[in-house]
């Protein structure tokens, strides 16, 4: 990754963190302290903000299902042609074809391109609240600014860091944002052991500590450890995560209306193969992730599904020739104001005429060889009349006195 996709993605992350803090302290005024209920919502408030991304995807995906026949029609038009003019008239009527439905072949990437930086924005904020939610953080600081000035602390809290891959090497622990990553780690073992480390600030440790296990646990799972596969409560959280992830993709690929048993189609066997990816790789992430992110994913999942049903009802319900009239009216308003739609009919005149000078070529040809065609039959036909011409009697004898005849008369009338 790029420093500049990075400091992007930064950024982006520092937006959504305050969008979660002004939902923590919205809870709060309700008396409620609870980050996984705070995820649930801003879960909720992300998927709305990126709604409009959303349609625009699921409508460049039902304008593919008409669009599609016409450009698999084109490849097996020029199936097996490798040569560059070939290749050439390819792109010209797949672009084309494109451009008569007001769409072009990046039109359903693109939303997903725009999306990326804010799915690894919610990662990092999802997977350290702390350091983006300044509530949060207020609590954690309450125990590590009493933490920091106790004696042998940088050798005491190595000990627990490098339970969870934190080397004191890579993590400065003098600098309290790494000791409070570190605390947003830890388990009710953890907050016990560390009491009993610094007895100093027991009661400090003890009443915050309190505080967050409180906030930071929901329906008896604890957000930050991982579920593995103990059965605890924390293993329904990689389950639901396969189930609603399942079930979501289904109902997004349904608007595709893929035939399965099409062969021809090539997004056929793709959208078959995510159907059964997706969910495990949903479940196995869960697994093996701090419980938090795993509360996202399947509230991600979940709100998906409802904005899936509504979008499917609606798409269902409309008309098709409209939705592409409107389309390509869009497309058409964006070019104009690029300046580009004069050279999009020019480009497309100028291919036309070419199309149309290519077709009278072809005709032309097929006319003169048919009169060659002729001409030959005439010629062996009056080869096969002229073999008796010598004898007085014959038929072909008797066919040229008539046609002189017929001569002679047309002569005298002019």
């Amino acid at each position: 990754m790029t420093q500049s996709n990075t400091f992007i993605i930064g950024d982006v992350a520092k937006l959504l963190g305050i969008i979660m803090n002004g939902l923590f302290e919205f809870t709060n005024m309700f008396g409620i302290q609870n980050i996984g209920l705070c995820i649930v919502l801003f879960t909720f408030v992300i998927k709305m903000l990126m709604f409009p991304l959303t349609i625009k995807q699921q409508k460049f995906s039902k304008i593919s299902t008409v669009m599609n026949p016409e450009i698999q029609a084109i490849q097996k038009k020029y199936k097996g042609k490798s040569d560059q003019d070939s290749m050439m008239r390819m792109q010209e009527e797949t672009k084309a074809v494109y451009e008569k439905y007001g769409t072009s072949p990046t039109g359903g990437c693109l939303q997903l391109i725009l999306q990326l930086p804010i799915l690894y924005a919610l990662f990092r904020v999802i997977n350290n609240i702390p350091a983006y939610v300044s509530s949060v953080k207020t609590i954690f600081m309450n125990i590590v600014t009493p933490l920091m000035q106790q004696e042998n602390f940088i050798e005491k809290i190595s000990t627990f860091a490098e339970t969870y891959g934190m080397s004191p090497e890579k993590y400065d622990f003098n600098q309290a944002n790494y000791v409070v990553d570190l605390l947003y780690k830890f388990s009710s073992k953890d907050w016990t052991e560390l009491v009993n480390q610094f007895s100093g600030i027991a009661g400090v440790i003890t009443e915050n500590s309190e505080k967050i296990i409180h906030m930071n646990t929901m329906f008896g799972v604890n957000l930050a450890e991982s579920p593995g596969i103990a059965l605890t409560p924390a293993l329904l959280i990689p389950i639901l995560a396969g189930v609603t992830q399942w079930l979501s993709t289904k109902l997004m690929t349904s608007v595709q209306n893929v035939n399965d048993n099409n062969e021809q189609n090539p997004m056929n066997s793709s959208l078959k193969m995510m159907n059964t990816v997706m969910p495990l790789m949903s479940a196995f992430f869960c697994i093996t992730m701090p419980s938090g992110l795993g509360i996202y994913w399947v509230a991600t999942s979940v709100f998906t599904i409802f904005q899936q049903l509504i979008l499917n009802a609606y798409f269902d319900h409309t008309d098709m020739d409209a939705l592409i009239k409107k389309n390509v009216e869009k497309a058409n308003k964006k070019r104009e104001k690029k300046g580009l739609l004069s050279q999009k009919v020019t480009t497309a005149a100028s291919y036309n005429t070419k199309s149309i000078a290519e077709n009278r070529i072809e005709q032309q040809q097929k006319r003169d060889q048919e009169v060659q065609e002729n001409k030959k039959k005439m010629k062996e036909a009056t080869d096969y009349y002229n073999r008796g011409i010598d004898k007085p009697n014959s038929l072909s004898a008797k066919a040229n006195m008539v046609q002189q005849y017929n001569e002679k008369t047309e002569k005298k009338r002019k």
